[in-house]
């Protein structure tokens, strides 16, 4: 019985864990971010005692994934100090010295919540993770989606509410969906953390708005037969109507879509999403069947 093992890389915490072929899991941990050094070496820790046939490395981004590029396997531009540059798959793989399949973290949790979750007996969804940030996978026509990159979608420009003057926490872009939806974003504008605030808030209605457009925009692009929001800030279960609300009235009936109460959804495997896909993805690398 062949062992497969999952490396959800984070920019607060390192998830690992190893499964057998039928994803029981064996053995999990998690582990903190921190400097690469100290990160890692507890990495390899782990894994020595509990050796797995292949990896899935599900990691924080943006990354390499082009294998003709100098920078394939690295960690690129990110915000996490010590970690730019990073040649993660290198270092992984002359560790552990097994196959690998490397993407990033929120495209293994929309193959876990496609394969095995809310998007389950579909072959195009698109996975959301809002919380201390803002990113989502793809897969299209059973696939993961990939093109000269991997999607960078928590970045889409979005139009700014006119009564919100909240300041932009994104470095990069200026009205992007992170900087307006993602959880500090929250924070900055309501003066409290997200899971904080009353149900009935005023703020809701916004970040609705905000994550509306993205549904809309997306289902223009991908034309997916669900919408998936996972991530802290998604566990609020009064947000889903408003997002639903509000995305009838911006897509104006211009899209057949099924009902919106079965498209736009909360992911069902929740905070497993990201260490199931790799296990999945693992599997995937050794080619053996579920």
């Amino acid at each position: 019985m062949k062992r497969l093992g999952s490396i959800e890389a984070g920019g607060t915490k390192f998830i690992c864990a190893v499964s057998d072929e039928n994803l029981n899991i064996i053995a999990k941990t998690r582990i903190s971010t921190t400097l690469p050094q100290k990160t890692m070496q507890q990495i390899f820790q782990f894994f020595s005692k509990n050796k797995p046939d292949a990896i899935g490395i599900g990691c924080f981004g943006p990354i390499g994934i082009d294998k003709q590029n100098d920078n394939y396997g690295e960690i690129l531009a990110t915000p996490k100090s010590g970690w730019v540059n990073y040649p993660f798959l290198h270092e992984v793989k002359q560790k552990l010295k097994v196959p690998i399949f490397w993407t990033t973290d929120v495209n293994a949790a929309a193959f876990g919540e496609y394969r095995l979750g809310a998007g389950k007996g579909h072959k195009n969804i698109v996975y959301w993770t809002v919380g201390t940030g803002i990113g989502a996978g793809a897969i299209s026509s059973g696939r993961l989606l990939n093109g000269m990159s991997h999607t960078e979608m928590g970045h889409l420009l979005i139009a700014r509410n006119q009564y919100d003057h909240v300041q932009c926490i994104c470095d990069y872009h200026s009205d992007c969906l992170e900087s307006l939806a993602s959880g500090p974003a929250i924070e900055r504008r309501a003066g409290i953390k997200a899971e904080n605030l009353p149900k009935n808030s005023k703020f809701w209605d916004l970040e609705a708005y905000y994550l509306a457009q993205a549904c809309v925009n997306i289902s223009m692009i991908l034309s997916p037969e669900k919408i998936i929001f996972g991530g802290g800030v998604s566990n609020q279960e009064q947000l889903f109507p408003k997002i639903r609300y509000e995305y009838c009235h911006m897509i104006g009936h211009y899209l057949e879509v099924p009902p919106l109460d079965e498209f736009i959804v909360h992911a069902k495997l929740g905070n497993d999403a990201g260490t199931m896909g790799c296990l999945l993805l693992a599997r995937e690398k050794l080619e053996l069947k579920p």
